[in-house]
């Protein structure tokens, strides 16, 4: 099973992208330090929560503000996923664009996927602390 998207320019001498490699080559990253690392895994085990509980539903994945364009960036559960991975192993980000004409009822922030899974750890452990 492929964890990442399939580059559909893989060994296409076309690739528009294909520059973006040896820029990167000339930029020194500094491996992630031991509590971003930690944040970073943890984000992926939440990812992995959220993906059971709100596919459901309906939801496709996350939207995240983007800093450097101040746009909303919709991420589908893979492709998030993908990313992360992808920043623990090179210690930095992908270079990213917006998705495509996303039905942004389609996704969710982290901080509703949060919430969600906060209200139904409530709702499941609602009334056990009252037995004791």
């Amino acid at each position: 099973m492929q964890e990442e998207p399939i580059d559909p320019f893989n060994g296409d001498p076309t690739d528009p992208a294909a520059g973006l490699d040896d820029l990167n080559e000339d930029v020194e990253s500094e491996p992630l330090t031991e509590e971003e690392r930690q944040d970073v895994l943890e984000d992926l085990s939440d990812l992995e929560i959220y993906q059971a509980l709100l596919s459901p539903t309906g939801i496709r994945g996350l939207v995240i503000e983007c800093e450097d364009c101040h746009e909303p960036h919709y991420f589908d559960w893979d492709l998030l996923r993908g990313n992360l991975r992808h920043l623990l192993s090179s210690g930095r980000p992908r270079v990213h664009e917006p998705a495509y004409d996303p039905d942004p009822d389609h996704y969710v922030t982290w901080e509703y996927a949060r919430g969600y899974a906060d209200g139904v750890h409530d709702t499941l452990t609602e009334g056990t602390d009252d037995e004791n």
